[in-house]
């Protein structure tokens, strides 16, 4: 909206077209309105843009008149436009819909004009609610709609008698609006919001039901758009079982003692798949969708070659995985997988012909289950997330490997490591949960106050883990891996469960051996002699 004040008068008023055009942030297919000085406003997700548009000007400022008649495009009768005082009228010589605001004792104070090309104007100054002044406050229930077609076709449904309004200017101005007529709505013992059944229709309800007291918002859901193409449809007593049926508003993640039973008798249908370790499967019980797994050790103990490790037995299975390890190339990650599955350390020694590698590759990353990042260094934590969330929902990865968090973190501004690891662990954890994907994030361990080291094959604890207590708590299971590199033979690495939410089962889990010609972990020391 925008108010212009017209010079002969001294008063103001608010004049925009709309274009029946769509918005290109939200969406919506005619939501698009353009204001007399050639700027644009979208009147579902409330975007103002400033230079496009054709330009209607509104210089009479004297309220127009008209005379209800029946609607036949829209299926509403004379009696219910008569009711509402949506009138049918001219202004110069065009046809013009005219929607009448008025105060609570009667009096005009604006009028909505819609013009037969999708245009509209507005006179005087629009506040509260259309239809405000039909009803009574107090009462069993009142329906709110978005536009004032929608209200008189609810209204129309319920043979005029219940109390129903709409906001002015659609699902994105809706809020300020209810605002407005706060007072007046908590009078009802129920309000029904019923937009239109799109995204914006959804997200506008859910805003203004949350700012009435809890228990008393309700939100309709129809089969259709909106409660207009109900009633053009004949489907007018569905759209009053659609308002009767509505549900009561709770804001997300709130479940009902009905929505908890029905959890509880849904069958558990998240995806397990195994380690490629037997004795690690005995008290981890494998991995699993929805989870995630934090591995943590000393420096060059062998943690990126246990990610591979689980990431090749994952793609034998059949799953696909996207793996992002942030200190090596694209190259060196594929190169440690194809080599894993051929028993041979590629990365040192890679002898193959083309042919060769050609098929070891195909049997491994070549069906398209396998993606990766081509990223050298540290990344921004949400340019990352939104990566990884493509991943998952576009391309359809249900298990992710994320190399390291301390490079994470540290390419974003501040000093602050475990604040930045507190964030960056709570946004990977909802996307752990949102995208329902298993995630094994490697993590760094702090050096021991006492002195000595992981490296010399220290005991790995939670309270070890660098940077933040979050790193723990927002993980379902936590795996350390034990070496001592300075031991003359140290080719056993020790893997310790220390927090396992699955089944609270923890401590030494198995023991894997590294093979210097295979270049792999197996847990029997003499599987490749």
């Amino acid at each position: 909206e925008r108010n212009i004040i017209c010079t002969q008068t001294n008063t103001k008023v608010m004049a925009f077209t709309r274009t029946h055009q769509q918005c290109d942030k939200c969406g919506s297919s005619d939501a698009v309105g353009v204001n007399a000085d050639g700027s644009t406003m979208c009147f579902s997700c409330n975007t103002y843009s400033r230079s496009k548009g054709e330009k209607k000007v509104v210089t009479d400022t004297n309220f127009i008149t008209g005379k209800p008649i029946e609607i036949a495009r829209r299926c509403l009768t004379k009696e219910t436009c008569q009711k509402w005082g949506y009138h049918i009228g001219t202004e110069n010589g065009e046809q013009v819909h005219i929607a009448n605001y008025k105060s609570r004792n009667g009096a005009l104070v604006a009028q909505k004009l819609r013009y037969a090309n999708k245009t509209f104007a507005i006179k005087g100054e629009l506040y509260g609610l259309y239809g405000q002044h039909l009803w009574s406050s107090g009462g069993r229930r009142v329906v709110v709609c978005e536009g004032e077609i929608d209200a008189l076709s609810v209204s129309q449904a319920f043979g005029n008698k219940w109390a129903v309004v709409s906001v002015p200017n659609g699902a994105g101005g809706a809020k300020k609006y209810v605002s407005q007529a706060i007072d007046w709505l908590e009078s009802f013992e129920k309000v029904i919001f019923c937009f239109d059944n799109d995204d914006p229709g959804r997200d506008g309800a859910a805003k203004c039901a949350a700012l009435l007291t809890p228990g008393k918002a309700y939100i309709a859901e129809l089969p259709l758009k909106d409660a207009n193409d109900m009633l053009v449809a004949k489907r007018s007593e569905e759209l009053v079982n659609c308002l009767w049926q509505a549900r009561e508003y709770r804001p997300d993640g709130i479940v009902s003692g009905e929505d908890i039973w029905q959890a509880v008798i849904k069958e558990d249908t998240s995806e397990c798949q195994p380690y490629p370790y037997a004795t690690l499967n005995n008290m981890t019980h494998g991995l699993r969708r929805g989870e995630l797994v934090t591995l943590c050790a000393g420096s060059g103990i062998g943690k990126s070659l246990f990610c591979r490790e689980v990431c090749h037995h994952l793609l034998k299975l059949g799953e696909t995985v996207g793996y992002i390890a942030l200190e090596e190339s694209v190259r060196r990650t594929a190169l440690g997988i194809m080599g894993i599955h051929l028993n041979k350390p590629l990365h040192l020694e890679n002898d193959l012909s083309e042919k060769e590698l050609r098929k070891a590759f195909d049997e491994t990353m070549g069906n398209n289950n396998f993606y990766t990042y081509d990223h050298f260094g540290s990344t921004e934590s949400d340019n990352l997330l939104s990566k990884i969330k493509y991943l998952c929902k576009g391309l359809g990865c249900k298990w992710i490997f994320l190399d390291h968090l301390s490079i994470v973190v540290s390419g974003i501004a501040g000093d602050d490591e475990r604040r930045l690891i507190d964030n960056t662990m709570t946004k990977l954890r909802s996307l752990v949960e949102e995208t329902g994907c298993g995630m094994v994030l490697v993590s760094h361990l702090r050096r021991p106050p006492n002195g000595g080291g992981h490296e010399e094959g220290g005991v790995t604890r939670l309270s070890d883990l660098r940077g933040s207590h979050s790193i723990p708590q927002l993980s379902d299971m936590v795996l350390g891996l034990e070496r001592n590199q300075q031991k003359e033979n140290n080719n056993e690495t020790k893997v310790r469960v220390l927090k396992n939410r699955f089944s609270g089962e923890t401590g030494l889990a198995t023991t894997l051996f590294y093979d210097q010609d295979s270049g792999r972990y197996m847990e029997d020391e003499n599987q490749f002699k």
